[in-house]
């Protein structure tokens, strides 16, 4: 070995150190299409994969979604198939809502808890056939499937990367899939599933999404996910379909009044602190536990914070004077004493107001529901002015739209 090698082999030794910075993130099987329609080079990291914050535009991204039709790339969302014998069983002890009542080709929305009743993670469950489910959802907790399939008969594996899946939302979402050829899909209800053939196999579509409007989520394996691309927007040419990042979606979500675990509400797996974990009613789904089903996970801890009145929390929706949004910012009462946080908050297009999901700690939002305040800082001219702006607790969702449930659906 000469002189000259040896730094360069040195130079290479800390490069491969710090290999891990410079790997690139996965890409989504759509990934191919995503890029040559990308114009701003925004793109973040979900659960691994490189996905777009915006395209072209946030805002014009948002009218697409409510004006006409979105493509939005939902392949990083994690993905575990749930069968055997026990499937039903398990999942009935593992998650909130009985799953006995959800018939096959359909799906539900629900969360898990851990042993002491707080939220694990919320999701969707797929019924594909009897003994038969998908399950997704924002985080990984394969381990924690394994470990609570202990005594049943059952699969449980991730398919993430081999199945590719595509929101289409929007008014004219019904028209492009019409336009595409899947006949039969006007008869999807919402949370309805159904399997239409895709380029010499099948294609997965249910009547499910996460903007409150009409709009549908499509899976295939990765292998035929750019020919439903392609199929999708081509049929959509003449129907205003665009390709959207996740700050469009995040608006049209925090209209519908949904929330997003890790912030909304901290799981318990990622939790750092024990005051930061949420039971599923101080997150507002008190309405998917069902107290007469068997015993599932948390049950216990739940029922008794509930008859004890021991919940410490409550998430409600604002509105708030002005049109500055209030992310992040404190709740008051009486513009002194500390009452909660602002998670999620934008001025609302569809609405015409300024609206937030804010977590508060009781009693404030539950005895105390007057005289409630938020601090503003919004830069103005490179500097930040405080602005103190009245709030009042309203229901959500905050834009409710008679066509996301319209059966059959409106072509537009």
């Amino acid at each position: 070995m000469n002189a000259l090698t040896k730094p360069a082999n040195a130079t290479d030794a800390r490069r491969a150190a710090r290999s891990h910075i410079l790997t690139p993130r996965l890409e989504t099987p759509f990934h191919p299409r995503l890029a040559a329609l990308d114009e701003v080079n925004d793109w973040y990291n979900w659960a691994g994969y490189k996905a777009p914050h915006a395209l072209f535009d946030e805002e014009l991204e948002y009218f697409a979604i409510r004006s006409t039709a979105a493509l939005f790339d939902i392949s990083p969302m994690v993905k575990y198939r749930i069968a055997g014998a026990d499937a039903e069983r398990y999942l009935n002890r593992l998650t909130l809502r009985d799953v006995r009542k959800l018939p096959v080709g359909r799906v539900h929305y629900t969360a898990w808890c851990d042993d002491d009743g707080h939220v694990l993670d919320d999701g969707t469950l797929f019924r594909l056939g009897e003994q038969e489910f998908r399950l997704c959802c924002q985080e990984r907790h394969l381990s924690w499937l394994l470990d609570s399939a202990f005594g049943f008969t059952v699969e449980i594996h991730e398919e993430t990367e081999a199945i590719a899946g595509v929101a289409l939302q929007g008014p004219t979402s019904y028209a492009v899939l019409a336009e595409a050829g899947f006949a039969g899909v006007e008869r999807l209800k919402p949370f309805d599933i159904a399997t239409f053939a895709h380029d010499g196999g099948t294609v997965t579509i249910s009547r499910t999404g996460f903007t409150g409007d009409l709009g549908y989520e499509l899976f295939v394996p990765r292998q035929t996910a750019l020919s439903l691309w392609d199929r999708l927007w081509t049929a959509g040419d003449g129907h205003g379909i665009r390709a959207i990042g996740y700050a469009a979606l995040n608006r049209t979500r925090i209209e519908a009044g949904f929330i997003v675990a890790n912030a909304d509400f901290v799981t318990a797996e990622g939790a750092l602190r024990a005051d930061r974990v949420r039971l599923p009613d101080e997150i507002g789904l008190d309405w998917l536990v069902d107290p007469d089903k068997p015993n599932f996970n948390g049950r216990r801890a739940v029922l008794d914070a509930r008859r004890n009145q021991t919940l410490r929390h409550v998430l409600v929706g604002l509105e708030i004077e002005g049109n500055v949004p209030a992310e992040h910012a404190i709740v008051y009462h009486r513009g002194k004493r500390e009452a909660g946080l602002v998670t999620a908050a934008i001025w609302s297009p569809t609405a015409k107001r300024n609206i937030a999901i804010a977590s508060l700690t009781r009693p404030y939002g539950t005895r105390f529901v007057d005289d409630l305040w938020v601090e503003i800082y919004a830069m103005r001219e490179l500097k930040y002015q405080k602005m103190m702006k009245r709030a009042k607790i309203v229901p959500r969702p905050f834009v409710k739209l008679a066509r996301r449930t319209a059966t059959p659906p409106g072509l537009r």
